[in-house]
């Protein structure tokens, strides 16, 4: 099991190298700890500087995710240092970074975080739309292709699956379970990945599955991959993708909904919903969906496509209100409307795949961490996605965390305060 954990830090931490590093001797304090303002409250941020002396110091405001960012220097003397003091009467964000020579850290904050709606509309045929693709999804009868030899590891087995799909390609990803559960004894897990072709943090893996289909008395895991491509292949054929057909991936076929690519990634996470409901062990009501980034926004849409759907984890998810800059903020990764195009067109697409207009279907428990200086996928874009969801939200809202974990100090009380409690949140729900 620890090897488990450690592979799970892993896939969350392999890019963190790309993320600033919180400063160790910067304190910044907030008037409310966790970042999280009414209309009219007066936001207070504090800054303190441990081992310094009186330094220089470098702060940078940005409201709203907006380019402008203002600047300034503030001399440090020693005593606590009040470096912004403002309120906001609507609904609002803000990230405050103050900076050395040496380091920088940085807080988050919004204000009236169940106020953000979507940016765009949602199209008046879109419960047609995917109605439509469900039905030729469920027409063609499915296919499950072994792949690879079973494994059985401790009395559960897993193997790499072929799905059949209606999209431009088949789900595949590996498959576990307890080799002797009872009929109708089990519940689902979905595990799905974080953008990407080639990293680690974006391929299926054995042990992923395994570690879910050996929770609580057992469940049906598919650990499934984004693309379809194949599984447990040389890096040659990853690096490959990447270069090739799968190359700035996000933006394909942005201007038709036929042929946007992440139709055919949603029609995967549909198919294999549908392969692992099919299960005669399954209990006929849980299914959790688990993500992060591109795997949160999967999860997030898993729960709009599919109602069975009973609860999902996510974790700072992408594809959430694409036209948050038509609302003046910034929309959800890829952010596909500051991609060069055709705008009305992109407006006629984007909007279908988006979360904002999804989870309108969802009455998933939502369990969603909410990075504060994420600037990936902005808190401003996740909430105007969530609050569309009509089932129980509990929202992780973590001011000091950028789109990846956290580091030094600051990944222990992340660890300890917000990654445990989602592992309790997917624990009890399988128990």
């Amino acid at each position: 099991m620890k090897k488990i954990y450690k592979i799970l830090l892993a896939i969350i931490f392999i890019i963190g190298i790309l993320t600033e590093v919180q400063g160790q001797n910067i304190i910044l304090k907030q008037s409310h700890p966790g970042g999280i303002y009414k209309d009219g409250d007066r936001i207070v941020i504090t800054m303190i500087l441990k081992d310094h002396g009186r330094d220089s110091v470098a702060v940078k405001i940005r409201k709203n995710y907006n380019p402008d960012v203002s600047r300034r220097m503030v001399k440090y003397m020693g005593t606590p240092i009040v470096i912004f003091d403002e309120k906001f009467t609507h609904p609002s964000s803000g990230i405050i970074e103050a900076s050395t020579t040496s380091e920088s850290a940085s807080t988050g904050f919004v204000v009236a975080p169940e106020k953000f709606k979507s940016g765009t509309a949602c199209p008046p045929d879109f419960d047609q739309f995917w109605d439509s693709e469900r039905k030729m999804l469920h027409d063609l009868p499915l296919e499950a292709k072994t792949i690879s030899k079973k494994v059985s590891v401790n009395g559960y087995s897993c193997v790499d699956l072929e799905l059949n799909c209606t999209g431009p390609k088949p789900a595949r990803g590996y498959f576990a379970k307890p080799e002797s559960a009872s009929l109708k004894s089990l519940p689902i897990v979905l595990s799905v990945h974080a953008a990407g072709v080639k990293g680690s943090w974006c391929r299926s893996e054995p042990e992923l599955a395994l570690y879910y289909a050996q929770m609580g008395k057992g469940a049906l895991c598919f650990d499934l991959n984004a693309h379809g491509m194949l599984n447990g292949q040389p890096e040659e054929y990853y690096i490959g993708l990447e270069k090739g057909e799968l190359k700035d991936y996000y933006f394909q076929g942005m201007e038709n909904r036929n042929d946007f690519y992440f139709r055919g990634m949603y029609l995967r996470l549909m198919r294999a919903i549908d392969f692992l409901t099919s299960q005669p062990e399954w209990d006929g009501k849980r299914i959790l969906v688990i993500g992060e980034s591109q795997g949160g926004g999967q999860a997030l849409a898993a729960a709009g496509l599919d109602q069975r759907v009973g609860a999902v984890v996510a974790t700072v998810p992408a594809m959430c209100d694409w036209g948050g800059g038509i609302a003046g903020f910034k929309g959800g990764w890829p952010q596909p409307l500051d991609h060069k195009g055709d705008m009305e067109k992109q407006l006629a697409t984007l909007p279908y795949f988006d979360n904002a207009h999804l989870l309108k279907r969802s009455r998933a428990t939502i369990l969603v961490e909410i990075g504060l200086i994420d600037n990936t996928c902005p808190s401003t874009s996740i909430y105007a996605a969530v609050n569309q969801a009509k089932g129980k939200k509990t929202i992780l809202a973590v001011p000091y965390r950028p789109h990846y974990a956290p580091s030094g100090d600051l990944l222990k009380n992340w660890e300890t305060g917000i990654y445990k409690q989602k592992e309790k949140f997917i624990k009890n729900y399988l128990k």
